[in-house]
């Protein structure tokens, strides 16, 4: 099928689209390159557009659009869409997303952006929450139910978008039987706020007796999330410090303020909650897709995968765990390294917090069943972190 990927109102390429396979098995032309997928952007050739290195790397790049392979239950999840594999929902609304504004226009089409992006258009969203979240859950019956930008989502956990109000909020569950990630996401959201990183605000949901976290959707019709990934994917690989620190000389270089302090505002999250999971994909900038712009580093989130969550049955509380530095796995103790001042910061806005958590823990207790004995560590645990940071901020030179 003759399409043209477009980035919002944007032509960019026009290709061969193989409905089948989801490959682009021909590039018919450039309109606009600067406005393709960053990711992209070190592999196009000028005098080869149909160099086969870049033609696989776009379609992988859509292809990774979809819900991916390790999605939780995804076996289940399907069963209730009535299709074989994710890949299937990308035909379904264009490719369209709500993290950016890219999709598949077939070529002979009058059809417009503004026809069919779901940051101004409303989705039907009813039938495939229920799919996603809910243990007992009936087969989709409506074809709109698969027109939404859940076709769209990465991640292991079980997820939805809704609209509340006219806002598109994400919906998130835990993994497998653990229910731990979105009283996470929560107790991030509280950190950040009162220690001032900008972030993105999660609360506690329930849907039909289970405990979800609830995110608005960060990027609008006129932006899109860059993941850090995207961004090393055009640069020199060396070691990994100099990788971070290339990093924000390049955000820096894109005229983005206090590059550096932000990005350390993350880190000093991590620390505090003992976040696991800050791969690649999950930080990066938002850029502007009328200007390309880079605007500002994005929001901090995704930071459920924290306070020890795959060991909580240890007897004492006395992990001291490692989290993520770019490519590499390493001691929280040593990430922290990378925070230039931490006088900065004014630990004692975290005052309270650990209460604050106990109580939200035991708020809900009624539906998580998480016992008395692990609320207590984990709160133990919390407050191990910030005390550590406590000495950390007292003996910085």
């Amino acid at each position: 099928m003759k399409c043209i990927l477009m980035n919002k109102n944007k032509e960019v390429l026009i290709v061969e689209y193989n409905e089948t396979s989801k490959f682009f098995d021909y590039i018919y032309g450039v309109k606009d390159i600067n406005y393709a997928p960053y990711i992209l952007k070190s592999f196009y050739i000028e005098n080869d557009i149909n160099d086969t290195l870049f033609r696989t790397n776009l379609s992988e790049w859509f292809k990774g659009r979809g819900i991916p392979s390790w999605r939780d239950k995804l076996d289940l999840l399907l069963h209730r869409l009535n299709i074989t594999a994710p890949y299937e929902l990308l035909d379904k609304a264009f490719g369209l997303s709500l993290s950016d504004q890219y999709w598949l226009k077939p070529y002979d089409s009058n059809i417009s952006y503004d026809d069919i992006n779901f940051f101004d258009n409303d989705f039907d969203y009813a039938e495939f929450m229920e799919a996603s979240l809910s243990t007992n859950s009936k087969s989709v019956t409506k074809e709109t139910s698969l027109k939404t930008p859940n076709n769209t989502t990465d991640g292991m956990l079980k997820k939805a978008w809704i609209i509340d109000n006219g806002t598109r909020y994400l919906l998130k569950g835990g993994y497998k039987n653990e229910i731990l990630q979105p009283f996470n996401e929560v107790l991030a959201s509280e950190i950040c706020k009162r220690l001032g990183f900008n972030h993105v605000e999660y609360t506690i949901d329930t849907y039909k007796d289970i405990v979800v976290s609830k995110c608005p959707c960060f990027i609008t019709k006129d932006t899109e999330l860059i993941t850090c990934y995207q961004i090393k994917n055009d640069m020199k690989r060396h070691d990994n410090l100099e990788d971070y620190e290339e990093y924000i000389k390049k955000l820096e270089g894109h005229n983005i303020e206090n590059a550096g302090e932000k990005v350390e505002n993350m880190f000093i999250l991590d620390y505090i909650i003992m976040n696991e999971d800050r791969h690649l994909n999950n930080f990066g900038i938002i850029r502007d897709v009328n200007t390309l712009e880079w605007l500002d580093v994005a929001p901090i989130f995704d930071n459920g995968q924290s306070l020890n969550i795959e060991y909580y049955d240890e007897e004492e509380v006395h992990i001291s765990g490692n989290g993520r530095l770019f490519y590499e796995v390493k001691p929280f103790d040593e990430i922290i390294k990378v925070v230039k001042n931490l006088k900065r910061i004014d630990i004692s806005k975290l005052d309270g917090i650990v209460e604050w958590f106990d109580n939200l823990l035991h708020q809900y207790q009624y539906l998580t069943k998480i016992s008395d004995k692990r609320i207590e560590k984990l709160c133990i645990l919390l407050n191990r972190q910030i005390n550590k940071l406590k000495e950390l901020i007292l003996n910085d030179d």
